[in-house]
């Protein structure tokens, strides 16, 4: 299981800490960056214990869980822009009347209507979960879906993609293997976004790659890795710097 699995499958005290606790160690939920247990870390003339260091490591790299979580794609939080920043403004510790303020939004009890309208969300969201959970004790038809990844920017019915419908499409297109040549890059969308996510774990968390390098992964027997490259960033799946220089996998 992938971390962005792992971030789906995780309990709301493991979302709210960022990181869960393995075997071996602990698990940003967050990137998937990877922290032993049974090590000193040293940092800044500090030495921190695993569990500890990983608080550090989400604190520097992600600001914050809140902050990180705010910035998702607005289909993956449920929220609009404006609720996002209202949630944002309230994290920050802000009064009403300055959020009525910052946002020049109405007044002081405006706000108040919002807070409500956030917490009655809250309620359904509560309710939704509690169903969904006792739905996974008696629906025994429903399919395995496919995790949308964190990073996803076009969140449509291309990501609708059963775990048996995955398997079926990579079977097709990658005759030899998911580590082999592609066969093409002419498909429908859904099928594109599988070849894609597949591709994209070929890439190191963390690693800087070069534009050949990158080409070198995507298979440069396939006339179409310059355009599959661009659609990984389209995608959300790697990013670069503007002059194509750099390119790494988006966590």
């Amino acid at each position: 299981m992938d971390h962005t699995e792992r971030f789906w499958n995780a309990s709301i005290d493991e979302l709210k800490r960022g990181y869960v606790e393995e075997k071996a160690g602990f698990l940003c939920l967050l990137c998937g960056k990877a922290i032993e247990k049974g090590i000193i870390y040293p940092d800044h003339d500090k030495l921190y214990e695993a569990e500890r260091y990983m608080t550090v490591h989400i604190q520097r790299e992600h600001g914050s869980v809140f902050q990180y979580l705010s910035g998702l794609d607005k289909k993956l939080t449920g929220l609009t822009e404006h609720q996002n920043r209202l949630l944002q403004l309230f994290y920050q510790g802000k009064s009403d009347k300055e959020v009525q303020q910052e946002m020049g939004i109405g007044s002081a009890s405006t706000i108040r209507n919002h807070r409500f309208a956030l917490k009655e969300k809250e309620r359904q969201s509560k309710v939704l979960l509690t169903m969904m959970e006792l739905l996974k004790e008696k629906d025994n038809h429903a399919p395995a879906i496919v995790e949308i990844p964190k990073q996803a920017r076009m969140v449509d019915d291309r990501y609708n993609v059963t775990e048996e419908e995955r398997q079926a499409i990579l079977a097709k297109v990658f005759p030899s293997g998911t580590q082999g040549p592609l066969k093409t890059f002419k498909l429908r969308e859904k099928q594109k976004y599988v070849v894609l996510r597949e591709i994209a774990t070929r890439f190191e968390p963390g690693r800087v790659y070069t534009e050949n390098e990158v080409n070198d992964l995507i298979g440069r027997d396939n006339p179409d890795y310059v355009t599959i490259r661009r659609y990984l960033v389209e995608y959300g799946f790697i990013d670069r710097k503007d002059d194509g220089s750099e390119y790494w996998l988006m966590t």
